[in-house]
């Protein structure tokens, strides 16, 4: 014994980190550790995950001043009238409860003043693949017959890649047209352009372009990234934009489906000038989740949305066939059902950025009716609260109140260099780059006193409530390009939770957020993983699996998990140009190891998987990983 204790210490000493994992004593852990916010701001949805390829599509907004014509759209003909009738919308709402937002419902009319001239409108900024095939529709009115060509072009028109003709007749009802076009030509910048000849009015109430291999309106290349990364738990449709969204009118066509306006406007929809098209519904998320193999969380619109709108929601998602809305849920073609466990109520009560109560005992007032007719139609529903965590006096009004039937109190928080700290990001020398690259990895390490925080004032309130820490990220990361160093912040952040959800009771965690804003990037043709994403698909691997307690981990470089006799273990390297040397008193065989390493730390950086040598020295194995990189071990352990 002597002599293995004098071994073990000797092999500390050579070693720039020697670590004991526990293989003995494993436990369970939530497998919703490893959640996602789908939220409907900036590019997650529009932009991201959709597969709609038009913008303001449904003619949302204010129209260009002296013209006429909505945002995002321009002009084709020398004597045309374009007015914006909200009247004549096509699209609508069914839901709207005291909530009603200027200019969410509109149509575009087109009026050519000369027959025989060119009249229409057009966008740019699509980009088109050769051969593939995309699905087009159209929702038009006119008062004489006309003839609508619909094309794709390159930038000035001039270049048809493909084009299709529309006969349309004067009637009573709009006409809905649906046909595909095939372009002969790629481009990155193409134009689809609407155009006529007859001097006529055209009413516009909606337009559609999607790829045809669309999964349920979104983009198939992001659901198979999404399934990369692993989520196994979702919450939508907010973060903030829970406070906007109106569920019911989900269960309208897509194309009917009017806009929503976003009260804080160009914080959650910047792109959009301030609107969500709501593209993607409930029926549509569902199928989303089981398709990538995550459970669902829904957050309701708390602030506008009566305690018996959200009880609907829950039987439409809950309900048999014989209930109300679950009849309505089985004629749309989905006769089983969804049995969504998790319902946040609200997002972020408490703050001058959300609408409705603000302080602790309005909200809980508010939380509380909610609850009750929730919990009405599915009794064993796990409920959420929302507010200013870590609060004392949210803890003692509001938690502790709703103790007995809301078990989960979320805890947001966002970390790293930004200009409201006085720091931000600078890469201009390498100083700057080291600088701006250590306070992104090591603002990680103030999770636990944050957490300790909250389960302090949790504790306090004599109540057994969860944390579900269901908000983190780097702060104004979606506004920037990601880099290596957000890929080590994020494997830090993982392994915290890995290590620590037991001991500080942190059920459930969603990253903020995958697509369009963090781990995945999406571009018009195509989307790929970033070094965030590839750490996530890496750490997936723990999924599954029993945890191990590691000792001397203080640093967050380790995380263990044993599934069947085969470890998993995951390094993290957090040092900017120092290689680190791990080394493990295991009895066993690495039959998989790779190293997800980077040339440099700079924004737009990507890790490069490559194989990881593994060393055998007597009982131990050792690993050197340079410098800023992440690595996977397996091990098959002897028994």
């Amino acid at each position: 014994m002597k002599r293995i204790l004098t071994a073990l210490c000797l092999l500390s000493l050579l070693a720039a980190h020697a670590q004991v994992i526990d293989v003995t004593s494993t436990a369970p852990y939530s497998p919703y550790i490893f959640g996602m916010n789908l939220e409907h701001t900036r590019s997650a949805v529009n932009g991201g995950l959709s597969a709609q390829m038009l913008k303001n599509r449904k003619f949302a907004g204010k129209p260009a001043a002296n013209l006429g014509l909505c945002s995002k759209w321009f002009p084709i003909g020398r004597r045309v009238l374009y007015m914006k009738d909200n009247a004549a919308a096509y699209t609508r709402h069914i839901s709207l409860p005291k909530m009603h937002r200027w200019n969410e419902r509109s149509a575009q009319v087109i009026e050519n003043l000369s027959e025989g001239t060119m009249a229409g409108m057009g966008q740019h900024h699509l980009g088109i693949v050769v051969g593939r095939k995309y699905d087009l529709r159209t929702v038009t009115r006119v008062d004489k017959p006309v003839s609508l060509t619909v094309a794709l072009t390159d930038r000035t028109g001039q270049r048809v890649y493909a084009s299709h003709t529309i006969s349309l007749e004067p009637a009573d009802q709009w006409t809905v047209s649906e046909f595909t076009l095939i372009p002969a030509a790629s481009d990155d910048d193409a134009d689809i352009r609407y155009t006529f000849t007859q001097q006529a009015e055209l009413i516009v109430g909606a337009l559609s372009m999607m790829p045809h291999d669309n999964f349920h309106g979104m983009r198939s290349d992001v659901v198979e990234n999404l399934k990369k990364i692993g989520p196994t738990l979702i919450r939508w449709p907010g973060g903030n934009f829970a406070g906007e969204y109106r569920w019911k009118d989900g269960l309208l066509p897509v194309d009917e489906r009017a806009p929503l306006q976003a009260y804080t406007e160009i914080e959650t929809q910047p792109h959009t000038d301030g609107y969500d098209y709501h593209e993607i519904a409930t029926d549509d998320f569902i199928a989303l989740c089981r398709e990538v193999g995550a459970e669902p969380l829904l957050t309701i619109n708390l602030a506008w949305q009566s305690p018996e709108e959200s009880a609907q929601w829950v039987e439409y998602c809950n309900g048999n066939a014989t209930t109300e809305y679950g009849k309505i849920r089985a004629q749309r073609g989905h006769p089983e059902p969804y049995n969504v466990r998790f319902w946040s109520l609200g997002n972020e009560m408490g703050y001058g950025h959300m609408e409705g109560p603000n302080g602790p005992d309005g909200y809980t007032d508010y939380a509380l009716r909610h609850a009750d007719a929730m919990l009405a139609v599915t009794p064993n529903l796990n409920l959420f609260a929302s507010g200013p965590y870590p609060n004392d006096e949210w803890a003692a009004k509001s938690a502790a109140r709703m103790a007995e039937k809301v078990k989960y109190i979320s805890l947001h928080d966002y970390y790293g260099p930004t200009a409201f700290s006085g720091g931000g990001l600078h890469y201009t020398t390498p100083e700057k780059t080291r600088v701006t690259y250590d306070a992104i990895v090591q603002s990680a390490m103030k999770t636990d006193r944050l957490v300790q925080r909250m389960r302090q004032s949790l504790d306090q309130t004599g109540q057994q409530l969860h944390i579900s820490f269901d908000e983190w990220n780097q702060w104004y990361a979606w506004y920037r390009p990601s880099c290596v160093g957000d890929g080590i912040f994020a494997a830090r952040m993982i392994h915290y939770f890995l290590n620590h959800s037991n001991t500080m009771d942190i059920p459930v965690v969603c990253y903020f957020q995958p697509v369009g804003e963090g781990a995945i990037l999406v571009s018009p043709t195509e989307s790929r993983l970033t070094a965030i994403g590839q750490v996530f698909s890496m750490m997936k691997a723990h999924q599954g699996g029993f945890l191990c307690p590691v000792a001397d981990n203080d640093d967050l470089s380790t995380a263990a998990t044993l599934n069947d006799g085969l470890l998993t273990v995951t390094l993290v390297n957090e040092h900017y140009d120092e290689p680190r040397t791990f080394t493990f008193p295991l009895q066993g065989t690495a039959i998989e190891a790779v190293v997800y390493t980077a040339a440099d730390v700079l924004p737009y950086s990507y890790f490069q998987p490559m194989p990881l040598a593994v060393q055998r020295e007597k009982k131990s194995l050792t690993a050197e990983l340079p410098p800023h990189s992440v690595a996977m071990i397996k091990v098959r352990l002897r028994k």
